[in-house]
């Protein structure tokens, strides 16, 4: 099977608790597979549009565990690594009354922060159309060389290029360290897909979503930028630059029993990517991506609510 599109990140256990509160009163919890990049691989593979996955996982139970959990979801174990000298990193999350949720990582030196230049060759690139990876890598270790010279021989190689900042504050030392780790990265992307708070953290003003979406295709070489709302929905803007009709779209999403949004913003854009792959204008990929988000939300973990092709349809429709 063709592989069209390439995604690059780190795989973790997700800690999940039985109840909403904070975490010193928590005490059970649900081991999960999850990681951003890693959501997104599994989602476009249950939108059956089957991905490349680049990511390292430690030689331990737990990586063990994440690498049969991905090859069940459909992935190839191609560019799966095991590192034998590093763990397998966690996240205990918690959720407030609403579905919202924080983190507590546990995240140093571990296998997902340990990716090598060059791992993923020209070769590979060639065969992709379309290359994603997210800001955590770029938090610490050798994986920030390595994600930002993926995403610079990617851009080479003609491949679109998609960049979700993903701001864990526990992760980096300031918000400066984040904004220029990400500034950096943004200077090979063509699609960025973000919140307000991230793009505010990067330096980027408006007085709407739509504004601040503006100023960002301003700032740097990127055509098209997703400003995600949570359960307001999204904001979308493509410029003149870009392959797909520019456009302005405000989408305000779905209304949907919410039970966990853990992971809704890796569907989103997993969404996002699959309806511009398979050639949606920018407000249908909007609506699509929307769809694939809140469906997300409908039950517990990452990538175990994960939706089909078929449920998000059911959404669009109703």
């Amino acid at each position: 099977m063709a592989h069209d599109v390439l995604v690059a990140g780190e795989t973790l256990i997700d800690f999940i608790p039985n109840r909403p509160g904070p975490l010193d009163d928590i005490a059970t919890f649900e081991r999960r597979p999850g990681g951003a990049p890693a959501n997104v691989a599994v989602a476009l593979a249950r939108l059956e549009r089957l991905p490349l996955f680049w990511t390292r996982v430690g030689d331990d139970p737990f990586g063990r565990y994440l690498e049969r959990r991905l090859v069940e979801y459909g992935l190839t174990d191609r560019w799966i690594e095991r590192d034998a000298d590093a763990k397998t990193t966690l996240a205990f999350v918690t959720h407030d009354e609403t579905g919202d949720r924080s983190f507590s990582f546990y995240r140093d030196g571990t296998a997902d922060t340990r990716l090598e230049s060059g791992r993923i060759d020209d070769d590979a690139l060639a065969d992709c159309d379309w290359v994603h990876a997210g800001g955590v890598a770029l938090s610490s270790g050798s994986s920030r060389a390595a994600t930002l010279d993926l995403l610079a021989r990617a851009a080479g190689a003609g491949c679109t290029v998609s960049f979700d900042p993903n701001l864990r504050p526990e992760l980096w030392p300031d918000e400066s360290a984040f904004a220029s780790a990400a500034a950096e990265a943004l200077e090979n992307v063509d699609v960025c897909l973000a919140t307000v708070e991230e793009l505010e953290a990067l330096g980027v003003a408006g007085e709407t979503p739509s504004a601040i979406a503006r100023a960002a295709i301003d700032r740097w070489p990127l055509h098209t930028v997703f400003v995600t709302r949570g359960s307001d929905g999204a904001v979308a803007i493509a410029s003149e630059d870009a392959p797909w009709p520019a456009a302005r779209v405000d989408h305000s999403g779905f209304e949907i029993d919410v039970v966990d949004t853990t992971g809704a913003g890796d569907a989103f854009v997993a969404g996002a990517i699959d309806a511009l792959r398979s050639g949606r204008e920018l407000g249908a990929s909007v609506a699509f991506a929307n769809a694939v988000g809140a469906t997300a939300t409908t039950e517990s973990g990452a990538m175990t609510a994960l939706p089909t092709r078929k449920a998000v349809e059911t959404v669009l429709e109703e």
